[in-house]
């Protein structure tokens, strides 16, 4: 068992395609955090190599804006917030200059990584996507 832990929380309304879309923002926002989270490259039984993935499993729950708030001001993790915000952007500068201006943004989702034991306790009660 890995002594860390990583689980995304993304709010319950989104639609399908916002969720993804959070997913995989936070996905590569962590992943440049955690340089030693890709497990070796592999090669199926035809020979085609398949380039490594992360050997922690991530759990996929749902929240509300306001647990997802939470969980990003939560201590002793890492935590990785994606806001309203950061969805409506369609360019970085323009992201950072309308976060400077945003008071209290709304969350969409959150991505954790941390001791499992203090990420387990933040999102025991919280469910699967489904």
């Amino acid at each position: 068992m890995l002594p860390t832990r990583i689980v995304l929380v993304l709010r319950a309304d989104l639609p399908p395609n916002l969720a993804a879309n959070a997913a995989v923002v936070l996905g590569l926002s962590l992943g440049a955090r955690l340089p030693d989270a890709l497990g070796d490259d592999g090669k199926d039984a035809d020979g085609t190599t398949h380039l490594g993935i992360t050997g922690h499993p991530v759990p996929v729950l749902t929240a509300d804006a306001a647990t997802i708030k939470r969980l990003h001001a939560a201590e002793g993790v890492t935590a990785i917030g994606f806001t309203e915000v950061a969805r409506r952007a369609r360019a970085y500068d323009a992201y950072l200059e309308d976060l400077a201006r945003s008071h209290a943004p709304e969350f969409v989702a959150v991505a954790l990584h941390g001791p499992r034991d203090v990420v387990t306790k933040l999102t025991r009660k919280l469910p699967l996507m489904s």
